[in-house]
């Protein structure tokens, strides 16, 4: 996983966008992690997981 920093991913938000696309991006403000910069394709994929995983759950409660 890259780490840009606030500044970084402002002035090259094309790197970010291109880079983010490939794989997860920090960015940084001041030393401190505050986001994650991931591709729609990735967060669509990680929304598909929790939707199977709460569908799942759902079924294990209505069994008990």
């Amino acid at each position: 996983m890259q780490t840009l920093s606030a500044r970084d991913a402002k002035y090259n938000f094309g790197r970010l966008i291109d880079t983010a696309r490939a794989e997860p991006v920090t960015v940084e403000k001041h030393g401190r992690a505050v986001v994650v910069v991931i591709a729609v394709e990735e967060y669509e994929r990680l929304k598909a997981i929790e939707s199977a995983d709460s569908a799942k759950a759902r079924g294990s409660i209505e069994r008990q």
